[in-house]
């Protein structure tokens, strides 16, 4: 094949063939490329297909913002290296650089945020921060919700990845690391656990319920029986399927975003109801904004939820 005219944008990274696709077929037949190694990750538009160039690297698929597989897809190789991080710790106790904070919450961070720098997306981890605020997706993380139950063998404990747009939570993955227990969400797309999908209990009776806590209130609520288990994600993904009825979050202001948004999708694509007990925005951006989210398998039972938490004193 010999091309008369080319124009090869390099910087911009955009090579155009006027008339090529048209001209041999490349509506009917695949197009195979190669280019010398002179000019890495290029890449090459012809119509409306793009490609990675240099077939010399098998290259980290960035995220198209209108392709929600390709994002799962990240959030899932997020995961998987975090798992695989943790199978390698010897230490699992505290790290001694701030209050709670344990040498596997610094291993797991550090290998999501190899995958998800890599991948292009904005970062927001509870243990490292806020990376690349202009980034069209953010991903919401908590590399290892429960590290306490970790650090003591208490078989709850997880991965919570959420990843937020313009249009606020759209996909997330919350896996149990000690079951490999595993929820995922898209937005409009519903919800599942291990590849199946769920729904709440139903349940409409906070007497009747089953409740999850985080903290603990000054007075008894109201609940048939509660739980306090210790991972706010893997709570909110109970909720969804119907371990248990509700959540309550009795404690002041404690939840950052990282703690909640996972399991927030997760809940509302299973018909499970979720808010903040003082009505603010649960979906929020910044490090140190917290929210106390209370959650329910039903509208009428939220209701009693959100009742009774705001029953509780402030200290």
């Amino acid at each position: 094949m010999k091309v008369e005219r080319t124009a090869a944008g390099v910087f911009g990274v955009k090579i155009d063939f006027p008339g090529l696709a048209h001209g041999i077929g490349l509506n009917e037949v695949p197009l195979v490329m190669h280019m010398e190694g002179m000019i890495d990750r290029v890449v090459l538009e012809i119509s409306n297909e793009a490609g990675n160039v240099d077939d010399r690297h098998g290259g980290q698929a960035t995220v198209d913002p209108m392709d929600d597989r390709i994002l799962l897809e990240v959030l899932d190789e997020t995961a998987s290296a975090i798992r695989a991080a943790l199978g390698n710790l010897d230490d699992w106790g505290l790290a001694g650089t701030r209050d709670g904070q344990y040498h596997s919450d610094l291993a797991a961070d550090a290998a999501a945020l190899a995958v998800l720098e890599r991948a292009g997306v904005g970062v927001l981890s509870e243990e490292s921060g806020r990376h690349r605020p202009d980034a069209e997706i953010t991903v919401v993380l908590d590399p290892l919700d429960g590290s306490t139950n970790a650090s003591r063998g208490i078989p709850w404990y997880a991965t919570s990845l959420c990843a937020v747009d313009a249009d606020g939570a759209r996909a997330s993955l919350v896996i149990n690391l000690a079951t490999g227990d595993r929820f995922e969400a898209v937005r409009g797309g519903g919800a599942t656990r291990n590849g199946k999908a769920m729904t709440t209990s139903g349940a409409t009776k906070m007497r009747e319920s089953l409740v999850a806590l985080s903290g603990y209130p000054d007075h008894w609520l109201g609940w048939y029986q509660f739980r306090s288990l210790g991972a706010c994600a893997l709570d909110l993904c109970a909720v969804a399927c119907g371990v248990v009825d509700g959540y309550i979050d009795c404690s002041w202001n404690a939840h950052g975003s990282w703690d909640y948004l996972g399991g927030l999708l997760v809940c509302k694509e299973a018909g499970a109801v979720i808010v903040d007990a003082e009505d603010r925005d649960l979906v929020v951006l910044e490090h140190a904004d917290r929210r106390t989210p209370v959650a329910a398998a039903t509208p009428e039972l939220l209701v009693q939820l959100v009742n009774a938490r705001r029953s509780i004193k402030r200290p």
